[in-house]
């Protein structure tokens, strides 16, 4: 219950609310109770079940004697006002207790709402922060299907399981210790009586929680996987139709659905089963207490109407205790979810800020890569990806990184921004290693266009003005030119207003790239990384986005990854890369007349 405990730690967010349903609550059972506590008057009004006592007896803090004055009491009214009006004021103080005991009921409830919507609240956004500041390589090992479900299912049970849980806990443990009491105050013999049947019941209770919080984790984690399916089949439908597996893929989702289905349907049986359990040993305990009871009322051991009380509130108490149940039931079924959701939230930020960074305000000297050595973390003992290499990168250079692919090129850009942090040596920056700068100062000097250009379903305005709080309409017009999308854009319906739909699917490739470009250039960085940038337009398109490109990198610090020839010639070095390793470097022309592995690639046009 560890998670559990985590939960309620947000309650410290809400102390008004939490005193409120707290103090509403008691006040919701007091005169609940009282209400009870007057069916007996009446009863005794109606039926003359008791005798009273023939002189007035003295009040005491005991059950007895306030039987005996209340009685004496009681029977002194109907004498005096007669039994019409005494059956009037009981009736009247009976509604007027039902009225307050519903009005607080609701006010307690009025105080819940905030607690459960904020911890929700809460939750949602410290895990949405935690998504957005893990590094890229806990997502690479991770299914992006089995996230979104910990994000959506797991806190929609949470919240449901949990945090609603929140009113039982503020109410119910106040409702039994109250009516218990009151037990014990009219009968602490019939009372422990009761006790007699608690230890079995809270056995089979205990078992069925076990149960049910084993189900619920196997639940949420093949629920995470369906939801990985789905992920998969929206984002791969066109090899899926390409390749006729429609069939295939319509299979595995149906047996993996059919898993959470049993799963499910056996959490429910569990689930349901503890609510007729308790109420059955509940009844067997009323069944005992009617006879034991019976027998002093007939002994005279005690008034009829007290015993008739007792029941009443005995019956009462079960309704509680149920809740109780249920709501431990669901804090044992939600804390697996809780778990998975934690997880996520505890996950290791590999790229973490030290302490009073350097703010890095602008970029002067060079970029130094010294000794650099990473491995990508999955589990198995891989081959370096980049093995101990060395480079700088003077300002103002424009370097080009080419190689056979898996050769590490895209892994070595991804070192700069600390997307990732190598496993051994040192980037700097002009002399200050990327580990003791600011995170978010190093990553406003870098611009990067990737192969994979990634849009957002906004405008088209906003794309290209993405990172950017204030900008005007003419810089976002004046970056789409130098990327030469203003004439497509131009031609829109909704120009630069229009809405470019999941991933901008409703742009071509080449204009989605063009976009990116753009964004690039509106950010004017003194250091850019152009990751395949060009890979997705045609040689026309090309042409022109190199053209702007070539002017964008004129004075600036740029890293070019590229397959295309055009597109890296005139690169004042070329670096060449082959296993994690440069194994040539130099210009386009030194670099082809030694006939090594950049003349290969070249002849075969073979970058990627």
């Amino acid at each position: 219950m560890h998670n559990i405990r985590r939960i309620f730690r947000y309650l410290r967010y809400y102390p008004g609310e939490v005193a409120g349903t707290i103090f509403f609550n008691i006040l919701h059972v007091v005169f609940n109770l009282s209400s009870y506590v007057l069916i007996v008057p009446i009863i005794e009004l109606i039926f003359g079940t008791s005798q009273p006592p023939a002189a007035e007896p003295t009040l005491a803090m005991n059950q007895q004697a306030l039987t005996d004055w209340s009685l004496w009491f009681l029977y002194q009214m109907r004498d005096t006002w007669g039994i019409g009006y005494c059956l009037l004021m009981v009736s009247v103080g009976y509604l007027a207790c039902n009225l307050l005991s519903n009005l607080f009921r609701y006010l307690g409830y009025y105080c819940v709402g905030p607690i459960r919507q904020g911890i929700v609240q809460h939750l949602r956004d410290d895990v949405y922060h935690k998504v957005t500041i893990l590094p890229v390589s806990y997502f690479n090992s991770q299914r992006r299907g089995d996230l979104l479900s910990r994000m959506s299912n797991d806190l929609f049970d949470i919240e449901w399981s949990v945090v609603t849980s929140v009113l039982s806990v503020a109410k119910d443990p106040i409702n039994v210790i109250l009516f218990a009491g009151t037990l014990i105050f009219i009968s602490p013999r019939l009372f422990l009586y009761f006790l007699l049947i608690i230890p079995p019941s809270v056995f089979f209770i205990v078992q069925i929680g076990k149960s049910l919080k084993r189900n619920s984790s196997r639940g949420q984690r093949k629920l995470g996987l369906l939801f990985s399916r789905i992920e998969e089949a929206l984002s791969n439908i066109r090899v899926i139709k390409s390749f006729r597996r429609e069939d295939d893929q319509y299979a595995c989702f149906v047996q993996s659905n059919a898993d959470y289905r049993k799963t499910m349907v056996r959490m429910a049986r569990r689930r349901e089963l503890s609510a007729p359990l308790s109420e059955v040993l509940g009844t067997i305990g009323l069944v005992c207490i009617i006879i034991l009871g019976g027998n002093l009322v007939l002994n005279g051991e005690m008034h009829s109407s007290v015993f008739i009380l007792f029941i009443i509130v005995f019956a009462r108490l079960v309704s509680p205790i149920q809740s109780i149940v249920r709501a431990y039931n669901n804090l044992l079924k939600g804390d697996a979810s809780a778990a998975r959701f934690f997880e996520l939230l505890d996950a290791d930020e590999k790229i973490v800020e030290k302490p009073n960074p350097v703010v890095l305000d602008d970029f002067r000297e060079c970029i130094e890569y010294d000794d650099v050595c990473f491995t990508y973390d999955n589990g198995q003992e891989q081959m370096p990806v980049i093995d101990h290499l060395s480079l700088t990168i003077p300002k103002g250079k424009t370097v080009a990184i080419v190689g056979p692919s898996g050769a590490g090129k895209t892994t070595l850009v991804d070192l700069l921004p600390r997307f990732y942090d190598p496993q051994g040596g040192e980037i700097r920056i002009d002399g200050i290693p990327l580990l003791d700068l600011h995170i978010g100062s190093l990553r406003q000097q870098i611009g990067l266009v990737s192969q994979n250009c990634i849009l957002f379903n906004d405008t088209i305005a906003h794309n290209i003005a993405f990172g950017h709080e204030h900008y005007s309409e003419e810089a976002v017009r004046k970056a789409a030119q130098m990327a030469y999308a203003d004439e497509f854009i131009a031609a829109l319906p909704a120009g630069y207003d229009t809405l470019i739909g999941d991933r901008g699917m409703m742009l071509s490739g080449g204009q989605r790239q063009r976009i990116s470009i753009a964004r690039a250039l509106l950010k004017n960085p003194p250091i850019l990384i152009l990751d395949e940038a060009t890979s997705a337009l045609d040689a026309e398109s090309e042409y022109a986005v190199q053209q702007a490109l070539n002017a964008l990198m004129r004075g600036r610090t740029s890293i070019v990854i590229a397959h295309r020839l055009s597109t890296i010639q005139n690169a004042e070095e070329i670096v060449v890369m082959d296993k994690g390793r440069i194994v040539e470097r130099g210009t386009h022309d030194e670099l082809y007349r030694l006939g090594g592995l950049y003349h290969r690639l070249v002849e075969t046009q073979s970058f990627s």
